[in-house]
């Protein structure tokens, strides 16, 4: 933990390994063989399950949930309040906004965000949806605000999804619209 600026209630299970230059403030929990990349920030009242990963210039946000075995690339930034499951993956550059919601078994590539952007008409009020388990995200996939993707979907590269996407299909584009319907799998 060299060159880091750790606080001293951090709490870490067996096999932690940390980065240079890593600021973790107080109230952090983190599991067992949890690895933390260089210059990455993991802010108050987080806990991070045992085995993930996360990767360098990360910034981990208040009071967020992630479960065991998660993977995290580069420079991703996963706001406050988000609540994430087991066995999710996120490639670089993705953001989830405040409050994220993110299912078991989720697979985010490259620059991948969720977005929270007020609706001025609705007296600037934020909302995100929901990932659920076992949908995949393409590089460049945005999700507009208060948009949940139903279990197993996939949704394709450069698409901006605008509305609820029902359980097993695949939709693409911008906006996003239904391809074809996918048989339900068990990504357990």
């Amino acid at each position: 933990m060299e060159n880091s600026v750790i606080a001293q209630d951090f709490k870490h299970g067996e096999n932690f390994k940390c980065g240079l230059f890593v600021i973790i403030e107080p109230g952090v929990i983190v599991g067992d063989n949890v690895e933390i990349g260089n210059y990455t920030m993991i802010q108050s009242g987080t806990f991070i399950g045992s085995g993930t990963k996360i990767g360098t210039h990360c910034k981990v946000g208040k009071n967020v949930v992630i479960g065991e075995n998660c993977k995290f690339t580069a420079y991703d930034e996963i706001r406050d309040g988000c609540k994430l499951g087991n066995k999710v993956s996120m490639g670089s550059r993705g953001t989830l906004s405040a409050g994220s919601i993110v299912e078991d078994n989720v697979i985010m590539k490259y620059a991948f965000v969720v977005t929270d952007t007020p609706v001025v008409e609705q007296e600037n009020i934020k909302s995100v949806g929901v990932l659920k388990r076992g949908s995949m995200f393409g590089a460049n996939v945005t999700i507009m605000p208060g948009v949940d993707i139903g279990e197993n979907s996939e949704i394709g590269a450069c698409s901006q999804v605008r509305q609820d996407v029902p359980p097993n299909e695949t939709w693409y584009g911008n906006p996003a619209k239904f391809f074809k319907a996918r048989k339900p799998r068990d990504r357990s």
